[in-house]
Protein backbone atom coordinates (compact mmCIF):
# COMPACT_ATOMS: atom_id res chain seq x y z
CA UNK A 1 0.00 0.00 0.00
CA UNK A 2 1.52 3.44 -1.11
CA UNK A 3 1.53 6.09 1.84
CA UNK A 4 2.43 9.70 2.05
CA UNK A 5 5.61 9.99 3.07
CA UNK A 6 8.28 10.40 0.37
CA UNK A 7 11.89 10.70 2.27
CA UNK A 8 12.71 11.20 5.60
CA UNK A 9 16.51 12.33 6.48
CA UNK A 10 17.93 12.83 9.47
CA UNK A 11 21.05 14.81 9.39
CA UNK A 12 21.71 14.71 12.85
CA UNK A 13 19.30 12.36 15.20
CA UNK A 14 17.89 15.79 16.67
CA UNK A 15 16.71 17.07 13.56
CA UNK A 16 14.72 15.18 11.34
CA UNK A 17 14.05 16.94 8.04
CA UNK A 18 10.88 14.61 6.49
CA UNK A 19 9.12 15.82 2.74
CA UNK A 20 5.93 14.78 2.27
CA UNK A 21 3.92 14.13 -0.88
CA UNK A 22 0.79 12.80 -1.10
CA UNK A 23 -2.02 12.52 -3.71
CA UNK A 24 -4.90 12.12 -1.90
CA UNK A 25 -4.92 14.92 1.14
CA UNK A 26 -3.34 18.37 0.87
CA UNK A 27 -2.25 18.14 4.43
CA UNK A 28 -1.11 14.84 5.40
CA UNK A 29 -0.32 14.47 9.00
CA UNK A 30 2.65 12.17 10.52
CA UNK A 31 1.50 10.00 12.47
CA UNK A 32 3.80 8.51 15.37
CA UNK A 33 4.45 5.13 15.06
CA UNK A 34 4.21 5.09 11.04
CA UNK A 35 7.56 3.55 9.48
CA UNK A 36 9.04 4.52 6.58
CA UNK A 37 11.56 3.82 4.37
CA UNK A 38 14.49 6.01 4.49
CA UNK A 39 17.81 6.16 2.34
CA UNK A 40 20.64 3.53 3.58
CA UNK A 41 23.59 6.18 3.12
CA UNK A 42 21.74 8.42 5.46
CA UNK A 43 23.91 8.98 8.16
CA UNK A 44 21.40 7.99 11.25
CA UNK A 45 20.79 4.91 9.61
CA UNK A 46 24.85 4.26 9.73
CA UNK A 47 25.20 4.99 13.19
CA UNK A 48 22.41 2.56 13.91
CA UNK A 49 23.74 0.06 11.52
CA UNK A 50 26.99 -0.01 13.88
CA UNK A 51 25.05 0.07 16.73
CA UNK A 52 24.18 -3.39 15.49
CA UNK A 53 26.93 -4.41 14.69
CA UNK A 54 28.46 -4.04 17.95
CA UNK A 55 25.54 -5.96 19.48
CA UNK A 56 26.23 -9.28 17.25
CA UNK A 57 30.43 -8.96 18.03
CA UNK A 58 29.42 -8.72 22.09
CA UNK A 59 27.13 -11.67 21.47
CA UNK A 60 28.94 -13.73 18.97
CA UNK A 61 31.30 -16.12 20.04
CA UNK A 62 33.82 -15.68 16.82
CA UNK A 63 37.13 -14.89 17.32
CA UNK A 64 37.15 -11.84 14.72
CA UNK A 65 34.49 -8.87 14.78
CA UNK A 66 32.12 -8.25 12.01
CA UNK A 67 31.34 -4.88 10.50
CA UNK A 68 28.68 -3.75 7.95
CA UNK A 69 29.19 -4.50 4.65
CA UNK A 70 26.26 -3.62 3.14
CA UNK A 71 22.90 -1.72 4.48
CA UNK A 72 20.34 -3.82 1.96
CA UNK A 73 16.64 -1.68 3.51
CA UNK A 74 16.18 0.31 6.02
CA UNK A 75 13.37 1.99 7.88
CA UNK A 76 12.74 4.19 10.73
CA UNK A 77 9.61 4.98 13.39
CA UNK A 78 9.48 8.51 14.99
CA UNK A 79 8.11 7.04 18.53
CA UNK A 80 9.76 8.11 21.66
CA UNK A 81 12.52 8.84 19.24
CA UNK A 82 14.12 6.79 16.29
CA UNK A 83 13.54 3.21 15.71
CA UNK A 84 15.43 1.88 12.75
CA UNK A 85 15.00 -1.33 11.15
CA UNK A 86 17.70 -2.17 9.35
CA UNK A 87 18.10 -5.19 6.95
CA UNK A 88 22.24 -5.89 6.92
CA UNK A 89 25.27 -7.47 5.36
CA UNK A 90 27.93 -8.06 7.83
CA UNK A 91 31.62 -9.52 6.98
CA UNK A 92 34.14 -10.99 9.38
CA UNK A 93 37.18 -8.30 9.35
CA UNK A 94 40.70 -9.11 10.24
CA UNK A 95 40.56 -7.83 13.67
CA UNK A 96 40.51 -10.20 16.23
CA UNK A 97 38.35 -9.41 19.19
CA UNK A 98 40.89 -9.38 21.70
CA UNK A 99 42.84 -6.49 20.12
CA UNK A 100 39.42 -3.86 21.01
CA UNK A 101 40.41 -2.32 17.26
CA UNK A 102 38.13 0.72 15.96
CA UNK A 103 35.93 -1.11 13.56
CA UNK A 104 36.68 2.18 11.23
CA UNK A 105 40.34 0.93 10.82
CA UNK A 106 39.41 -3.21 10.37
CA UNK A 107 39.34 -4.48 6.85
CA UNK A 108 37.54 -7.30 5.63
CA UNK A 109 39.07 -10.77 5.52
CA UNK A 110 40.77 -11.47 2.60
CA UNK A 111 41.91 -15.43 3.08
CA UNK A 112 38.98 -17.50 1.40
CA UNK A 113 38.74 -19.70 4.19
CA UNK A 114 38.19 -17.28 6.77
CA UNK A 115 35.88 -14.86 4.86
CA UNK A 116 31.99 -14.83 6.41
CA UNK A 117 29.34 -12.85 5.53
CA UNK A 118 25.70 -13.16 7.40
CA UNK A 119 22.35 -11.23 6.16
CA UNK A 120 21.22 -9.27 9.50
CA UNK A 121 17.68 -7.48 10.87
CA UNK A 122 18.34 -5.08 13.14
CA UNK A 123 16.12 -3.00 15.41
CA UNK A 124 18.07 -0.10 16.68
CA UNK A 125 16.01 2.48 18.99
CA UNK A 126 17.86 6.14 19.61
CA UNK A 127 16.30 8.98 22.17
CA UNK A 128 18.70 11.70 21.62
CA UNK A 129 17.58 13.66 24.48
CA UNK A 130 18.90 10.67 27.00
CA UNK A 131 21.79 9.57 24.75
CA UNK A 132 20.69 6.04 24.83
CA UNK A 133 20.58 3.13 22.58
CA UNK A 134 18.75 0.41 23.03
CA UNK A 135 18.60 -2.58 20.36
CA UNK A 136 15.65 -5.09 21.16
CA UNK A 137 16.26 -7.23 17.96
CA UNK A 138 19.53 -8.66 16.16
CA UNK A 139 19.32 -11.60 14.03
CA UNK A 140 22.14 -13.34 11.87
Amino acid sequence: SSHPFKSLMCFTLMSCVVSVTSVASPHPTIRPGFPVPVNTNNPGVRKAARFGVYRYNNSSNDLFLFKESEIKKAMVQIVRGLKYMLHVEIRRTMCEKRDHSSLDSCHFQREKNLQRMLRCYFEVWITPWTHKVYIPVAHC
